[in-house]
């Protein structure tokens, strides 16, 4: 909104009014907007939620060893997060621009899907939740509509071959015409660009209709794979707000080159004209994540519930795809990963051995972060485990949480520089 008033008053050289066509300062504006909404309405929230006594037990002595008494605070603190981050992309991105769209279109629908999930926990007082299988369905759709958009969208293109090139003692940017592509970024390769449309090489005319198919299905694995991650990664007071905000500045590098011609010719990666509204976007995100924290840190006054985790995980995961970097995304989201990792270890091999007639768990418990607060006492004695001797102590939540944010700023490091490392 307030990028096409001012875009409008700049005809008319009005002081201060071109600034807003600088990427970098409605980015950092966005940023600084979010934090301060973030603080404003996180507070009113968690008094209107305290008022009408909408309160989660998340934790005790059964499942931290650390705690003296329960612990009930409000939850759907994701709420706060879609607020701070629609409100400054509202006023200050520019709204025709198809990836901003999608990114607005994600945040709202799995935004819902984790919404109704929390209403029926705390409002009809059913501890389930939503179905998983209604999930599931809410996170394919959001996938498949986010892949056929990028398939179809005429605004949706890319510059595949962006190189520097000296001609006498200048530096000459050339860039190919920008096509509908099928290629993403490999990690630790010299010619580090994979065509989906290549993979189906043996269906001959039909390999580009197979290699789009092959992309929609992509699109969708990796936003269910890293919403349900991120989900899984919030269990602890500030450790999915942490990590993210952690990935989201990670993303935003990433899409800050991709929209830079010079900067892409240099990295030698895809040029994608209109993603520097993603760093818009995401300025939003981490100042969200970072404002949230005020809350969410330990002790937390309010959870985020899965009304933030799961439309955390698909912000990052339409990100990944619209810049061409999911496959970066193992590095980069490489704590939700392994949580995730862990519970599909824990449930299959428990799965196998009660086979067998055994019981039998590799981990202490999971997603992994618990693994790192069970104590002995708290171990199922009917239960074999393979790891029962890791971790040799139980740790306190802080410095459980602080530490896998010192992880997820290497890998978020890591999955910077692999644009060199090649």
């Amino acid at each position: 909104m307030l990028y096409y008033i001012f875009r409008f008053l700049a005809q008319y050289d009005i002081t201060g009014a071109h600034l807003w066509s600088y990427i970098s300062f409605r980015s950092l504006l966005t940023l600084i907007l979010s934090l301060l909404i973030s603080a404003w309405f996180g507070e009113r929230f968690i008094k209107y939620m305290r008022r009408r006594k909408l309160l989660e037990t998340q934790r005790d002595a059964t499942i931290d060893p650390f705690a003296n008494e329960r612990k009930i605070v409000p939850s759907m603190g994701g709420i706060i997060i879609a607020v701070s981050i629609l409100v400054p992309v509202l006023l200050l991105g520019r709204m025709r621009n198809i990836y901003l769209l999608l990114m607005i279109v994600t945040t709202l629908w799995l935004g819902f899907l984790g919404f109704l999930d929390d209403y029926i926990k705390i409002f009809r007082k059913n501890k389930d939740g939503l179905k998983g299988k209604y999930k599931i369905v809410g996170q394919v759709s959001i996938g498949l509509i986010v892949g056929l958009v990028l398939w179809a969208a005429p605004d949706a293109k890319v510059s595949e071959t962006v190189s520097l090139q000296r001609q006498g003692t200048e530096q000459v940017i050339q860039k190919s015409e920008p096509v509908k592509s099928l290629n993403t970024t490999i990690p630790f390769v010299k010619n580090h660009n994979l065509d989906y449309g290549r993979i189906m090489e043996p269906l001959g005319k039909y390999k580009t209709a197979a290699g789009w198919v092959i992309f929609v299905l992509m699109t969708i694995l990796v936003v269910t794979a890293v919403s349900n991650g991120a989900n899984l990664n919030d269990g602890m007071d500030g450790m999915c707000a942490g990590n993210s905000a952690i990935v989201g500045v990670a993303l935003g590098i990433l899409a800050y080159v991709s929209s830079h011609v010079g900067y892409a010719a240099y990295f030698n990666i895809m040029y994608i004209p209109g993603s520097e509204e993603l760093v818009v976007f995401l300025c939003a995100f981490v100042g969200a994540m970072i404002g949230f924290l005020w809350y969410n840190a330990n002790p937390a006054q309010i959870f985020m519930g899965d009304t933030g985790s799961l439309m955390i995980g698909g912000i990052i995961g339409v990100t990944a795809v619209i810049i061409h970097k999911e496959l970066l995304l193992p590095i980069l989201c490489g704590i939700f990963f392994v949580e995730s990792l862990s519970v599909i270890i824990q449930t299959q091999v428990f799965k196998l051995g009660k086979r067998r007639g055994k019981r039998i768990r590799v981990f202490r418990a999971t997603p992994i972060h618990d693994t790192f607060r069970k104590t002995d006492d708290q171990l199922d004695t009917t239960s074999r485990y393979l790891l029962k001797g890791w971790p040799h102590r139980p740790f306190e939540e802080q410095k459980i949480t602080v530490r896998f944010w010192i992880v997820s700023i290497i890998l978020a490091a890591l999955a910077i520089i692999t644009l060199k490392i090649r």
